[in-house]
């Protein structure tokens, strides 16, 4: 099973496995990366067992273990074809247009 086939907690399961891991790798116990990275111990446990933490603990955790280049992936730039980079002129852009839904009117006609 893949990353994207999993839910919410089973992908924060997956983090604290991935975590555990480069810890121990790193030779490093819970309560010595507690304090490489300034957070209490509990939040160490918490995150190696799949507990919802902030993103700003798990970037420390990430730093702390040498590793916050596994974030790379987030800010990749997806290739846009030629026609949309034409479409645009150059425009990045700034927001998303959201669904349009056709407003109901109260009419009970149907097909």
């Amino acid at each position: 099973m893949k990353i994207p086939d999993f839910d919410d907690q089973q992908i924060l399961d997956e983090i604290g496995r991935r975590l555990r891991r480069e810890r121990l790798a790193a030779n490093l116990t819970q309560q010595a990366l507690a304090n490489q990275v300034g957070v209490a111990l509990k939040t160490v446990s918490n995150a190696e067992d799949g507990r919802n933490v902030s993103l700003e603990t798990l970037i420390r955790l990430l730093r702390g273990l040498g590793r916050l280049d596994t974030l790379d992936a987030m800010r990749a730039d997806t290739a846009l074809s030629p026609i949309e980079l034409a479409a645009r002129r150059g425009r990045v852009r700034q927001r998303a247009t959201g669904s349009r839904k056709v407003k109901d009117e109260g009419n009970d006609w149907q097909w």
